[in-house]
């Protein structure tokens, strides 16, 4: 009598087919290098944030304000992961932001309240989207160009409608959001507004159709159209999104500095891509990755804060930066031609 044997299972109690690994062992057999890579660089800054400054760096309210500050140009990194991926480019957010922060603190938007300074600067930013998204996708212009562009127009509107003055926020609303008395458990609101804008991108661009469009446009923009994607319409989508985003953070800055200035946003867009690019979204579009952008925006800004407690000059902070940068493009060169 043969003696029936049954199949070795794995811990979710499935019968594993012949060559695939348990559920676990696969998780971390397919687990993104990257990632981790990025985890253990954050893990090692602050490790020397807390040997250096170990009483100032590890210090409750210091790490508050590195949130805080990642929140802003972390929404407009979010932004920026959907451009590149779909294998564009943006470099007019960081005048968005400042057309928005000053168009929406101007003394007639504040007459309208909280109400009026969150939707004026959420429309402009959709409003400069809308238009480098038709540039691009309907005006056949080349997206440095088209962004390009923008980025003088909304920079030189920014300091029109300034006079090169800081306008100041009198909307007690906004004012109380940057106040400790606001945080929820010890966490800032712009910390939540980040995370629940970093949440949306992570399911929009890989659990929806609209993600998987985007990465089809930026991996071969002919092959999608033949598949039946209005590629025009899709990249309109997200020169729209990245101008939502800009608005989104333009209205955060508000509250962190209770201000609106012509100069805000400044570099914003080299500091979204370098986040994206470190991150692992390709340059050349066709892949993105919304979780190692948020890890790219944290490690600058703690880059930034334990440079700033050590009172190291600003110059030695960039050249940092564009090592790191030029490291990323590097790994990404060889990480393609491996695969």
């Amino acid at each position: 009598m043969t003696q029936h044997v049954s199949p070795p299972r794995d811990g979710t109690g499935k019968v594993p087919v012949a060559g695939e690994l348990p559920a676990w062992r696969a998780v971390v057999a397919h687990a993104d290098v990257r990632t981790l890579s990025l985890l253990g660089v954050l893990a090692a800054l602050v490790v020397i944030g807390g040997v250096t400054r170990p009483d100032e760096f590890l210090d409750t309210r210091n790490l508050q304000l590195v949130l805080t500050q990642a929140s802003v140009i972390g929404v407009v990194t979010v932004g920026m992961t959907f451009v590149i991926t779909s294998g564009g480019i943006d470099l007019s957010v960081g005048a968005i932001v400042a057309l928005s922060s000053v168009w929406a603190t101007t003394v007639a938007t504040q007459e309208y309240g909280f109400t009026g300074i969150l939707v004026t600067a959420v429309l402009v930013g959709l409003g400069c989207g809308l238009v480098n998204g038709l540039l691009v996708a309907y005006g056949g212009l080349v997206p440095f160009i088209a962004t390009l562009a923008m980025l003088a127009s909304a920079r030189g509107l920014a300091l029109q409608i300034t006079d090169g003055r800081t306008q100041i926020v009198t909307v007690d609303g906004i004012l109380k959001l940057g106040e400790r008395d606001s945080y929820v458990l010890g966490v800032p609101p712009l910390v939540l507004v980040f995370a629940v804008v970093t949440l949306i991108g992570w399911l929009v661009l890989n659990r929806t159709t609209f993600g998987r469009r985007t990465v089809a446009v930026g991996g071969n923009a002919e092959a999608a159209r033949l598949a039946g994607i209005d590629v025009r319409r899709q990249r309109l989508y997200l020169y729209l999104l990245s101008g939502l985003c800009c608005g989104i953070a333009a209205f955060l800055l508000v509250i962190l500095s209770g201000s609106g200035q012509n100069t805000n946003g400044n570099l914003y867009e080299l500091d979204a891509i370098a986040a994206a690019i470190i991150g692992g979204t390709l340059l050349s579009g066709g892949r993105g990755t919304i979780t190692g952008s948020v890890l790219g925006v944290l490690i600058f800004t703690t880059i930034t804060d334990i440079f700033a407690l050590n009172n190291l000059q600003s110059d030695v902070q960039q050249i940092a930066k564009g090592a790191i940068i030029v490291a990323a493009v590097l790994v990404q060169r060889r990480t393609a031609s491996t695969t």
